[in-house]
């Protein structure tokens, strides 16, 4: 990652740890589906909605808080 983008994350010592799922919208829902099945994630409620990724042209992403 660049310096600019790794300016604009803001973490915080008591936050989360965070999992990016990054890829094409049917790999994001696919991987988000697989976790869910795996129990990685407990619900589906924990992912963000899947949103088109800032740094990557044509990519979307979904960010699993855990």
């Amino acid at each position: 990652m660049t310096t600019e983008f790794n300016e604009e994350l803001n973490i915080f010592d008591d936050e989360k740890s965070q999992i990016w799922i990054i890829g094409t919208r049917d790999q994001v829902l696919h991987q988000i589906n697989e976790f869910y099945v795996k129990r990685i994630a407990t619900d589906r409620v924990r992912f963000t909605p899947i949103i088109p990724a800032p740094f990557a042209k044509g990519k979307f992403m979904a960010v699993l808080e855990r």
